[in-house]
């Protein structure tokens, strides 16, 4: 080569090293460049896979009809709107991801395999003494619920019993303090009265009250549980139209040397559903039992809730019992589950051992196994969940204007936690307003 061009090119050469590089990519350098990095290692390659397979396996899932299932006694979290979006689009795709029962199943059985404990589903360990928590002061908006993460789903008694742990979450952190709740009731059955009609009010005692023997000799918030129930109790007594079900369930464990409550259900049996039924048609309508008759029926097998929320899928065999009103007839077992978002309507025809009178009953989930007994003696009964006055208080409203007697069911958890969406202000006005302008 000339050497003029030597020359060039050793200085166009020099240039070169001394000019700056291109904005380039690290993979497109040349691989003998001291900054070059493959553009997909080896690690990405894997964190791709991995990534690939947890978003597309959920996708391809929910094309081939898996779909999530309500398994922890709640609903699912709605898809967010407006600014929830924000917050709550995490808690709807969690609660929406396939398979997340089976999940929630395999690690609660790795830790009590491995650990000797169940798994504490985003809890947190309690520490120092763990029945040492006391009831603080209400909290200033339903929101504000002070260390409500520390409480167990699910207290897990003796014998294979367990008990929900939201009973002693409710008693020792109340959405609302206790004499702002008995306040709505009282204006309830005021508002009830003073249109004409009779009011019932009656509180199913928690399993952790009426069925205390199986509880552990100490959990998280037993010490407020007991001290906060007991005084809800003592005041109860004093309010007019109270039908306090604790006698009559203690009556039937002893006669039937049976528990009152199912061992993995937060709920009674269904053997306690008939005395408590037959409790509440008598407070109606004195000495119309006279002529019933109920006898045992088939064994069904049904699936308890509270295992639900360990991650578990347990099922039970569970008695159930026919009612007949006249001591002959068989009535009730026609009300599906689920149906009383709405008002729902049960007729029978005059006759012997029936409740007369229109009847408007506003329960919780306790209607689930109540119903197949009250709406066997009541020969005009309108049903609906409490939780719909807080969404369609108007609704609420228009059936009870249609009654002769209301009965407002609660159970103990809900009133000392103060979460019954009937007893919101707003509900009890929009009932008041509406019965004032239709008295009986």
């Amino acid at each position: 080569m000339p050497a003029t061009l030597r020359g060039v090119s050793a200085e166009s050469s020099k240039a070169a090293e001394r000019a700056p590089l291109p904005a380039l990519n690290e993979s497109f350098l040349p691989r003998e460049h001291a900054m070059y990095r493959p553009r997909h290692s080896a690690r990405q390659h894997t964190a791709l896979t991995a990534a690939g397979v947890f978003f597309c396996v959920p996708l391809l899932l929910w094309v081939f009809g898996v779909r999530p299932g309500e398994f922890e006694n709640r609903k699912l979290a709605p898809f967010p709107t407006g600014w929830n979006l924000l917050t709550g689009l995490d808690e709807w795709a969690g609660d929406h991801l396939p398979l997340r029962q089976q999940a929630v199943s395999a690690v609660d059985g790795i830790s009590r395999g491995v650990f000797g404990e169940p798994y504490q589903f985003g809890q947190q360990h309690p520490t120092g003494p763990i029945d040492d928590t006391k009831a603080p002061a209400p909290p200033k908006t339903p929101a504000d619920r002070p260390n409500a993460s520390l409480f167990p789903k699910v207290v897990e008694g003796r014998d294979g019993w367990l008990y929900l742990g939201l009973d002693a979450l409710n008693a020792c952190h109340p959405e609302k303090p206790l004499d702002q709740v008995l306040e709505s009731v009282r204006a309830l059955r005021d508002a009830v009265e003073k249109s004409g009609r009779t009011f019932v009010f009656t509180v199913v005692p928690d399993k952790s009250t009426q069925e205390p023997g199986r509880l552990p000799a100490s959990y998280l918030g037993k010490s407020c549980h007991d001290e906060v129930n007991a005084d809800l109790w003592q005041r109860l007594g004093k309010e007019k139209g109270l039908l306090d079900l604790r006698p009559v369930l203690t009556q039937a464990g002893v006669d039937t040397k049976a528990p009152t409550y199912q061992a993995l259900d937060s709920h009674w049996t269904y053997g306690s559903a008939t005395v408590a039924t037959k409790a509440l048609a008598e407070r109606v309508q004195p000495g119309v039992a006279k002529t019933w008759h109920t006898t045992t029926g088939t064994v069904e097998r049904l699936a308890p809730d509270l295992p639900r929320l360990l991650g578990r899928a347990d099922e039970v065999d569970v008695q159930t019992y026919d009612l007949a009103p006249d001591g002959m007839a068989i009535q009730g077992h026609d009300v599906a589950e689920g149906t009383f978002r709405e008002p729902t309507r049960v007729t029978r025809f005059p006759g012997t051992g029936l409740v007369r009178g229109s009847v408007g009953l506003i329960g919780d989930s306790f209607l689930f196994n109540f119903a197949p007994f009250t709406t066997a003696p009541f020969a005009d009964l309108r049903l609906v969940h409490s939780d719909t006055a807080g969404t369609d208080p108007q609704a609420v409203a228009a059936m009870l204007a249609d009654r002769d007697v209301v009965v407002f069911e609660t159970a103990e958890r809900s009133l000392v936690g103060g979460t019954n969406s009937l007893l919101d202000k707003e509900a009890v006005d929009v009932i008041a307003a509406e019965l004032a302008k239709r008295p009986r």
